[in-house]
């Protein structure tokens, strides 16, 4: 990919694709890890005497609306930045955005309203892309977590400008990278999360590269259906049984182990008030649903990662949002902090426990992408990272 190491940024006008897709209640943003991620790319385009547009999404908003304006990011960002952040408050693609834009110096910063307000954004609307390229002189893409998508804010304006990748995005590349080019083993990964339907993909291209995987969540109780185990209320995908069988198989052809829970913690409903029983995996009752996995596959899962030297994990052992169902995610997150390994975690509630405990930082990557690692992982590149002169899929 092009770098910001090839760009001349001296007087020009930079417009930098940012992930600012923040929690925001009553107009403060909850967590503001990813407007400080987006911070060294920031300051180094002013450093080199840059003009700093900044764009990007919030949430899913359907046309306009207050409740998903980026005004509360701008604030924050003035604040880690100590300097002002000027908002511009009409559309991106309007002819106030754009007056608003030439009338800044280099040197400042000015953050647009979310992209998402704009109807032809998630459609690559072709003139949608030209009026964003109007903005500027130069395209950064710094926003990893929305790299996976053919949005006009992502590829579009990228093909009408000169485009490098932004700090984070380089950043991400190379620690991702590392779980696909000559990854030290044994090379474990760790899948939660609530459908197998969303981590096919990563499944099927992982499986020749590791040693083993660890499956939790939701989806084990699709696997633990296709071999004949008694799920009782646990969310199942029905229609993917067939394909969690044919995963299973194929694990067993390769020589892989593909470990499932042994126990679970359930309950009658999700509620930190409900009554919660343990059972075996594959003998749940009627009436009960598991809502995380049980001390016997902690310890289980904790052992089959301790002589492991690369660990990817993505999504939670159980409802992690509700205790006493985090306990599963949180054992986890500690046994990888422990490991002597290089080890990557991505995906909110993976990430949010990790946090919790103290322990990003003794992870050697936090991803800011879940969607897009796991689709990174797959296919080997994305859409963002071919149109900055990354490699295509057929070239990985």
């Amino acid at each position: 990919m092009r770098t910001l190491d090839q760009l001349e940024a001296r007087k020009k006008t930079v417009l930098v694709r940012v992930d600012y897709n923040v929690p925001i209640k009553e107009g403060v943003v909850g967590d503001d890890t990813r407007v400080r991620a987006s911070l060294p790319t920031i300051k180094e385009l002013l450093e080199k005497g840059a003009k700093v547009v900044l764009m990007s999404h919030l949430g899913r908003p359907k046309g306009v609306d207050p409740a998903f304006s980026l005004l509360p990011v701008a604030e924050v960002l003035a604040d880690l930045l100590q300097k002002p952040v000027k908002f511009v408050t009409g559309l991106p693609s309007s002819d106030e955005a754009l007056a608003d834009v030439r009338a800044a110096d280099y040197g400042e910063v000015l953050l647009l309203e979310n992209v998402r307000f704009e109807p032809g954004e998630k459609k690559n609307d072709p003139e949608l892309a030209a009026k964003y390229a109007r903005l500027a002189e130069v395209f950064v893409l710094d926003a990893f977590g929305s790299a996976h998508r053919e949005h006009a804010s992502v590829v579009g304006v990228a093909r009408l400008l000169p485009s490098y990748a932004g700090r984070l995005m380089e950043k991400e590349v190379k620690a991702l990278g590392k779980l696909l080019h000559g990854p030290e083993t044994p090379y474990w990964v760790v899948l939660g999360g609530a459908k197998v339907s969303d981590k096919i993909g990563v499944i099927k291209s992982l499986l020749p590269k590791v040693d083993g995987m660890l499956i939790g969540g939701a989806m084990a109780f699709t696997f633990i259906k296709a071999i004949g185990g008694q799920t009782g209320n646990s969310l199942v995908e029905d229609d993917k049984v067939e394909l969690a069988a044919g995963l299973l198989e194929e694990a067993r052809s390769l020589g892989k182990q593909l470990l499932l829970p042994s126990d679970v913690v359930a309950a009658r409903e999700i509620s930190s008030e409900a009554e919660t029983k343990v059972f075996p995996a594959f003998g749940i009752p009627e009436g009960w649903m598991g809502l995380d996995i049980g001390p016997e596959s902690r310890k289980t899962f904790s052992e089959a990662l301790a002589p492991a030297r690369t660990v990817f994990w993505n999504g939670p052992m159980g409802v992690f949002e509700t205790p006493p169902f985090d306990a599963g995610t949180l054992a986890v997150a500690e046994t990888l902090a422990g490991l002597d390994a290089y080890t990557v975690v991505g995906g909110g509630d993976s990430v949010a426990a990790v946090k919790r405990l103290g322990y990003a930082d003794k992870f050697s990557h936090v991803s800011t992408g879940g969607g897009a690692s796991l689709e990174f992982l797959e296919k080997g590149t994305l859409p963002g990272i071919e149109v900055l002169g990354g490699l295509s899929p057929e070239e990985v």
